[in-house]
């Protein structure tokens, strides 16, 4: 009987599927406005001959009643056209083969970071690759790939209102305006205040270990002072200070905004022009798409920022469209440790960690885990797609300043640090030992650069030059091969506290050495504080409204970062060939030099101690780390461990063959321990 009763049930949901089809959110008209064919110079990649890129506009409506979408916050605060539906537009490109008989039938869709996509030329797969904007604050521009989101707004027509925050930081001394901006890198405008009345805002500003303390509203203004003295010429987008900013603050304000973009619109839309292209044959308006009957896999990959937005993605139940279809058969989320903060009112989803931002409040982990420590309950990023059978294979892969910027540990070992957690069998997960954020340079370079940059301003120690795109581009072939034919990957390689590879952030517990004359690992960690964003927030799906801000602390919760060896090189993982043969200590953390964040972490950038040439040297400075002389010997010497290295990673899968040539090569021609 119960039998029947499925039989039953599933005979429904198929025809519920099958007569909505895709025409309840869907792409409704796609505009090419740019195409280049033959593109790349005409130049032909293997099989699939020549490719050519085709750019334009998509335009979509979502029902805002439907289950999958009404997740997205404030989506019924957004305008309706005639049929009920929220309408949005979003840039996109296409590269593809011009002969689709030649393509391989995988779709590769690269997610924007900050609108940016850097394309190279395609390599000989056939693969198609499609990007398309996503992130709805950041104002359009070319070269950028961006979304058009409606605004929310009450139902008399008024606008919504709500907290907004702003920081700021490691300005130029006595600078006397700034843009209100949100995150990082791009930097994207702020919403704008309801009111100019500073009296109706808050100023703070603190030093790195002092209380905030507030700046009277006389004192400054939304204004920019750039040519006007204060009070300058009032502006929406800026603060003007009466003194002049000083670097050794951190200034954060606090202000009622109004007009909110649906910025959780960028899911949904994702989703949507990544099924089109997957499965419709035309639009509504009878554009042909040009994949169609063609792609038969399609695979998701994002870096940082990007990366965040694919766990986002998964989590919210994005990757089941509104005709039950999987989205992407596999995803890769590479150094990304967090949640992207963007289906929040008054959302920066540009932001990376930094204090008072939302992002690692959410669900961190791929198996159910229960957060008991900050009372979130049992989840996990797959419980969604896992209750509509639509998940998709799973690559994670992260280095060390994943760890020390970023916020990593919960991910492997939970809110309470106490014991790993297990992996689900459609996820397997990398980690770059001693690697900064996305990779160094690669290469053999003895000597070091001048001293890293990063978000925090200028660091202590050079740029660490551990490269990841090598072993990055290994494994996102394994995971094309186990999307395609089933093939399994590598196994999992990442530190854990079962193996003893994971301690306190701390240069005792970790084993690294003291290096004369160099800074220690103690202070870097960028702490992982337990937020409290006030009742409208909802945590675990990083939802919602902030009705707290700045935020209250609660705790500051335990993080552990991998064991390392003597010469200060961590242990485990996926290692580079450059990490197998050393010329140094490749750190995942770095010192700040200067401003508010002077002597905690440089953001998450890495940092590089090379080792002494001689033993005369390293004895002369009090290294206690082998020199390259005692370690190696001679040049040939060296080129042998160089060449040992990348043969071990080939047969592991984790370095291309031709990939390893050209490092053997490049360690012939370099000057390590040459006369």
């Amino acid at each position: 009987m119960h039998s029947r009763l499925a039989e039953i049930s599933s005979a429904i949901i198929c025809a519920y599927i099958c007569l909505s089809g895709p025409a309840e959110a869907r792409i409704t008209r796609v505009v090419v406005e740019d195409s280049k064919s033959p593109a790349f110079d005409g130049r032909a990649f293997g099989k699939a001959g020549q490719y050519e890129v085709i750019s334009g506009h998509v335009f979509g409506e979502l029902d805002p009643n439907d289950p999958l979408n009404t997740i997205i916050t404030d989506i019924k605060l957004a305008p309706q056209n005639a049929h009920g539906r929220v309408e949005y537009s979003a840039t996109f490109s296409l590269i593809k083969p011009i002969d689709m008989a030649k393509a391989s039938g995988v779709l590769v869709y690269q997610v924007p970071n900050r609108g940016s996509v850097l394309f190279g030329a395609p390599d000989d797969s056939g693969n198609v690759v499609l990007t398309s904007g996503w992130q709805g604050d950041i104002p359009p521009r070319a070269g950028l790939q961006t979304i058009s989101v409606p605004v929310a707004r009450n139902a008399d027509g008024t606008s919504v209102t709500g907290l907004a925050i702003s920081t700021f930081a490691n300005m130029p001394a006595g600078q006397s305006s700034l843009p209100m901006l949100g995150g990082i890198g791009l930097g994207t405008p702020r919403p704008e205040p309801a009111s100019l009345d500073t009296a109706a805002a808050h100023l703070t500003k603190r030093t790195q270990s002092g209380a905030p303390v507030s700046i009277p509203a006389g004192d400054w203004a939304f204004a920019d002072c750039a040519k006007t003295p204060f009070p300058g010429t009032p502006d929406p987008h800026r603060i003007c200070l009466k003194d002049g900013f000083d670097p050794a603050y951190l200034y954060e304000l606090t202000y009622i905004a109004k007009d909110p973009p649906v910025l959780g619109i960028g899911f949904a839309a994702t989703r949507d022009i990544n099924a089109f292209f997957k499965y419709e044959a035309h639009d509504d308006a009878d554009f042909t798409n040009p994949l169609a009957k063609s792609i038969h896999w399609a695979i998701g990959i994002g870096f940082s920022q990007s990366g965040n937005f694919l766990r986002s993605f998964m989590h919210l139940g994005f990757n089941r469209d509104e005709a039950g279809r999987v989205v992407w058969d596999g995803i890769e989320s590479n150094i990304a440790g967090r949640q992207v903060a963007m289906n929040l009112r008054f959302a920066a989803p540009g932001g990376a960690a930094g204090v008072d931002e939302p992002g690692s409040e959410g669900v961190l982990w791929w198996s159910d885990y229960d957060d008991t420590a900050r009372g979130h309950g049992k989840a996990g990023l797959l419980d969604r797609c896992r209750a509509s059978h639509t998940c998709p294979k799973v690559f994670e892969l992260f280095g060390s300043s994943e760890f020390w910027g970023l916020r990593m540990s919960p991910d492997l070992v939970g809110t309470d640090a106490k014991a790993d957690i297990p992996l689900p069998p459609e996820v397997r997960r990398y980690f770059f030992p001693g690697v900064t954020h996305g990779g160094g340079k690669g290469g053999f370079t003895v000597d070091p650069d001048q001293p890293a940059i990063s978000v925090a301003g200028a660091c202590v120690l050079p740029n660490n030059p551990n490269p990841t795109t090598d072993t990055t581009r290994a494994l996102t072939a394994a995971l094309t091969a186990w999307v395609v034919q089933n093939t399994p990957p590598p196994p999992s390689l990442y530190p854990r506290i079962a193996t003893r590879e994971m301690a306190p952030p701390t240069a005792h517990e970790m084993g690294f050495p003291a290096i004369p004359g160099k800074p220690s690992p103690d202070g870097k960690l960028n702490p992982f504080p337990d937020y409290d964003f006030g009742p409208g927030f909802i945590a675990n799906d990083l939802s919602g409204t902030m009705t707290t801000l700045p935020p209250v602390v609660k705790r500051t919760l335990p993080s552990l970062v991998p064991k390392v060896d003597l010469d200060g090189n961590e242990i485990g993982g996926a290692p580079s060939v450059l990490r197998l043969a050393p010329l140094g200590t490749y750190l995942g953390w770095n010192e700040t030099a200067s401003g508010f964040y002077k002597g905690q972490g440089c953001g998450f950038t890495g940092g590089y101690i090379p080792f002494a040439k001689t033993k005369a040297a390293r004895l002369a400075s009090g290294d206690p780390r082998p020199s390259l002389e005692e370690r190696y010997g001679t040049h040939d010497n060296y080129v042998a461990a160089v060449r040992a290295a990348a043969a071990n990673l080939v047969a592991q899968h984790l370095l291309l063959q031709d990939d390893a040539d050209r490092i053997v090569g490049q360690a012939v021609e370099s000057s390590v321990l040459k006369p």
